[in-house]
């Protein structure tokens, strides 16, 4: 299982056991380089820890905890989590400013503590075998155990095939679960039975109840402003805290440019790092430029062909463990590679700015169907949406009709809690059409006979699952803040911080950071009014106001433009109709269709062809062939006869499995197993 990990710390290694618990770990050494070494025992011997992630605030921790009479052997976060568990119990994480995975051992009272931060950030997966608890990082992990079944879950596969990921706690395999963002879950190791251990405990969630709410905090929007500005810069100045170089990504977004303008406040000099590609469409390289002259940055720009996509997206996937509907994180994958090539191990990024500060087109487009609802009939107010997308031409060709039809205008739905997230659903949803008569039996088979309509067709549009997880009183909150919810619980840890964030990232052992996800900052983001975090369609708006001083006038008030990477043009050539890779081939042909027994081969054909003359009509064909394609590689490395159950032979140097490295060929191959360091208990 450690050898599976090396990717995510391939520093150095550790074991510890005791009679009821053997704990593991990889480190990716960024602060106190020298010690800090886990698993980690407390000082007086009686926890035990190991922990992926960062405390920032560990400094002002340290000194709290020393003068409560607690003793520091290390300068390493890592111990000031480890005693901040020993002095305050499991109630110290809502004393953390951090992202973590932490699994803590308490050896006298025999119980063991998993926790994972606030909004999910650093994953952490579990299963049940017959011979106890798995606990780790990554599935991969978990799968080096030969008792673990090898399956996809059906439930999790629909659940993702609707909300681009599955619903917090369930993963695509089944028996393998993943602990919710903002929970701990907690085992009696002498009462924990099989297939009965307790559900995790929720410490922290999202509020935006508007009657928590009071405006006279604030004696303007520029008072308001000014304190959002405060916590920001304080959130990077503790995220810049390492005993190695940071450097940041600079998307010539709003929101990284942003982080890099805080972080060079308190950095007289900065590496940033970006991708550029060759289609306009998705290039952003000449608002890259402008700010790294106006920051005055040291910058590296990866330059993304459609070749380089469709080469790494195998690994992609790998590292993911789950479908992906875009190829998106494909160039996060390689730019992470880079920047790990440049000797840099962290990088700063304006990931959750959109989330908690209301930047996403889905929440203006939610305010624009409610407007047009209204008044259906009128042809000027659906014209709006082509304000919505100017980067989608194709939208001003279309009637009003066919726009009210697309987005979803109906006024029966103005009342649905789920309104703002209907139509992305609906549209994501269409690619179970793909999907084999087999898999929807066994899909039927796995839910409660009251849960088998589709999730579409039901009441209000969502799962019952999905309803189960909102907040009481979820639907006496404003639109904004129920769209802004959906999407920070849903979207953001199962995709933006999964997919795109940590499995890309630590693919290569490169630990992002977010600012914008401090706690404080989120908190604050809630309590403000909606109308100042969104005013008319002006997304962001009160984040513009803070920052007014710190950027170009127009890229501050530059509209946003969502991240993207060109799709099915990755893997077709449009003039040849030839696959880019070889694998593309093989994981499409009908007999491996078939096999993996997920999807149609009739259908898929059909695609495919589709695909190779350059024919996928907008954005639902381009997602069914991103899903098709990781779908089936996900089957292939994870549960087909051909993947190797044993731990792979891996790099000498990276760590990476042998094959998939390209640091130093032909280095001689290390046995994994050999490469562990043991480590004895102390007593």
């Amino acid at each position: 299982m450690v050898a599976q990990l090396r990717h995510r710390g391939p520093d150095e290694s550790g074991i510890w056991s005791d009679e009821a618990v053997t704990l593991g770990h990889t480190r990716l050494s960024i602060i106190d380089l020298s010690t800090g070494q886990q698993p980690m025992l407390s000082a007086d011997g009686r926890y035990a820890i190991t922990f992926n992630g960062e405390i920032f605030n560990y400094v002002e921790l340290r000194e709290e905890l020393r003068r409560a009479g607690r003793t520091f052997r290390t300068n390493s976060d890592t111990e000031v989590l480890l005693e901040a568990f020993a002095h305050w119990g499991q109630a110290c994480v809502e004393r953390l400013n951090g992202q973590w995975a932490a699994a803590v051992w308490d050896r006298r009272q025999r119980r063991l503590v998993l926790s994972r931060d606030r909004f999910g950030i650093r994953p952490l997966y579990y299963a049940e075998v017959p011979e106890g608890l798995l606990f780790a990082s990554e599935v991969k992990a978990l799968m080096a155990h030969r008792g673990l079944p090898r399956e996809l879950d059906p439930v999790g596969l629909d659940q993702l095939l609707t909300y681009w990921a599955p619903l917090p706690g369930r993963t695509v395999f089944r028996g393998i679960r993943e602990l919710p963002p903002g929970c701990q879950l907690v085992i009696q190791a002498d009462s924990a039975k099989p297939n009965d251990l307790p559900e995790p405990r929720r410490y922290w969630q999202l509020d935006y109840d508007p009657s928590r709410r009071d405006e006279r905090r604030w004696k303007s929007v520029d008072d308001c402003a000014a304190e959002l500005r405060h916590l920001l810069d304080d959130a990077a100045r503790l995220r810049l805290r390492s005993d190695v170089p940071v450097g940041a990504y600079l998307s010539g977004g709003l929101d990284s440019s942003i982080t890099t303008a805080l972080i060079r406040r308190h950095n007289d000099r900065l590496r940033t790092f970006s991708v550029t590609f060759d289609d306009a469409e998705f290039d952003e390289s000449p608002y890259q430029r402008e700010l790294v002259d106006a920051l005055r940055t040291d910058h590296t720009a990866l330059r993304c062909h459609a070749a380089d996509i469709a080469e790494a997206f195998p690994e992609v996937v790998r590292g993911a463990e789950r479908p992906m509907l875009r190829s998106a994180p494909a160039p996060l994958w390689l730019l992470a590679r880079l920047v790990r090539a440049s000797d840099f191990k962290v990088v700063l990024t304006g990931e959750g700015a959109d989330e908690v500060l209301a930047g996403y087109d889905i929440f203006k487009e939610a305010k624009v169907r409610r407007f047009c609802a209204m008044q259906p009939q009128s042809a000027w107010r659906g014209r709006l949406f082509e304000r919505l997308y100017p980067y989608l031409p194709n939208l001003s060709r279309q009637s009003p009709a066919y726009l009210a039809k697309f987005f979803r205008v109906r006024p029966e739905e103005l009342g649905n809690p789920f309104f703002s997230h209907l139509p992305r659903w609906e549209m994501t949803a269409g690619i179970k059409r793909l999907l084999s008569p087999e898999w929807r039996e066994r899909l039927a088979d796995d839910q409660p006979a009251d849960e088998r309509a589709n999730r579409l067709g039901s009441a209000d549009g969502a799962d019952a699952e999905l309803r189960r997880l909102l907040p009481d009183g979820f639907e006496g909150w404003s639109p904004l803040g129920q769209a802004q919810w959906l999407e920070a619980t849903v979207l953001m840890p199962g995709y933006i911080l999964s997919s795109q964030g940590d499995r890309m990232a630590m693919a290569h052992g490169v630990e992002g950071r977010f600012p914008f996800l401090d706690h404080r900052v989120a908190e604050l983001a809630a309590a403000i009014p909606d109308r100042w975090r969104m005013r008319g369609l002006t997304e962001k708006y009160i984040l513009r106001r803070a920052v007014a001083d710190l950027l170009p006038k127009h890229i501050r008030r530059r509209t946003k433009q969502p991240y993207r990477a060109p799709d099915g043009a990755s893997f077709f050539d449009p003039d040849t109709g030839r696959a880019r890779a070889e694998w593309i081939e093989r994981v499409l042909d009908p007999t491996h269709v078939a096999d993996g027994g997920v999807f149609h081969p009739r259908a898929i054909a059909q695609l495919t062809r589709k695909a190779r003359r350059g024919g996928l009509s907008g954005m639902r064909d381009n997602m069914a062939l991103m899903a098709v394609l990781s779908t089936q590689l996900l089957v292939e490395q994870f549960l087909g006869e051909s993947s190797d159950r044993r731990i792979p032979p891996t790099c000498g140097d990276c760590g990476a499995p042998l094959g998939s490295c390209r640091c130093r060929v032909g280095q001689p191959i290390v046995d994994p197993v050999d490469s562990i360091e043991i480590t004895t208990p102390t007593t």
